[in-house]
């Protein structure tokens, strides 16, 4: 799907006249060719910012993803393990047995849902014609419409979030929890759980900062670069866990 940040000629939808109505203050979207007034901060153009931004991004999370495998191989190498059961005085694996609790796979559903609704959130702040009624003084039907669906992929991460909790308790009374940590594949479990606690953490902060801070974002580049960089974070977090969940079914 192209990216518009800009067309280089104003255009009204066809048939519709073009209507009277102040356009923001910022210059008109650019296609990356002009600097919109805001050279200094993004280069040549606003599409120079958004590369810019994403490749940063991108390089954060190819170093967390190549931590991420690191812990998941570790996780594996250790499945095989044995100690002895104190309590028992005999040889028993490290990891043992359990029903993946089924909530996880409803916790899944719904996660796959809220990357669906980001990506019609990303989809809606770089729809053409809406730029354009922006910048016609017609509304602010972009934003309007980035910000109905990244509501709902906040409603559905927080119910993911509640999910999980509930998910670690049934864990826990399977005996895959606190009790684990002691053993090599319980200490390697409990690192991606954490892991993944923690970027499942920053996902709603980044998505709770930008619905509250994307109504106050004057320029029309800047609500787009912000949508972009927490919707390719999500995906992210997202393809995480399936990759965990996908593990944890199999390996189990």
């Amino acid at each position: 799907m192209p990216i518009l940040l800009a067309p280089d000629t104003v255009q009204t939808r066809p048939g519709v006249p073009a209507r009277g109505g102040k356009p923001p203050a910022d210059q008109p979207p650019t296609h990356g060719h002009g600097g919109g007034g805001d050279g200094r901060l993004w280069g040549p153009g606003p599409r120079a910012g958004l590369y810019r931004v994403r490749a940063l991004l991108f390089s954060v999370l190819a170093v967390e993803a190549a931590l991420f495998a690191a812990l998941l191989l570790l996780f594996h190498a250790r499945l095989s393990g044995t100690h002895i059961d104190p309590r028992m005085l005999r040889q028993v694996r490290d990891w043992p047995s359990a029903l993946i609790p089924p909530i996880l796979f409803l916790n899944s559903a719904i996660l796959v849902t809220s990357m669906l609704t980001m990506a019609r959130a990303r989809r809606h702040i770089f729809a053409e014609f809406d730029l354009i009624d922006e910048w016609l003084g017609m509304g602010r039907p972009a934003l309007e419409n980035a910000l109905k669906w990244l509501g709902g992929t906040l409603i559905l991460g927080l119910l993911f979030l509640a999910g999980q909790w509930v998910g670690w308790n049934q864990f826990n009374d399977a005996g895959l929890g606190i009790e684990q940590q002691s053993t090599p594949a319980g200490r390697a479990f409990h690192l991606l759980a954490g892991a993944h606690a923690v970027h499942l953490a920053a996902g709603i902060l980044a998505l709770t900062v930008c619905l509250g801070v994307l109504c106050t974002i004057k320029r029309i580049q800047h609500r787009q670069i912000a949508v972009d960089v927490v919707a390719w974070f999500w995906h992210a977090m997202g393809f995480a866990w399936l990759l965990l969940f996908a593990a944890l079914t199999c390996w189990q």
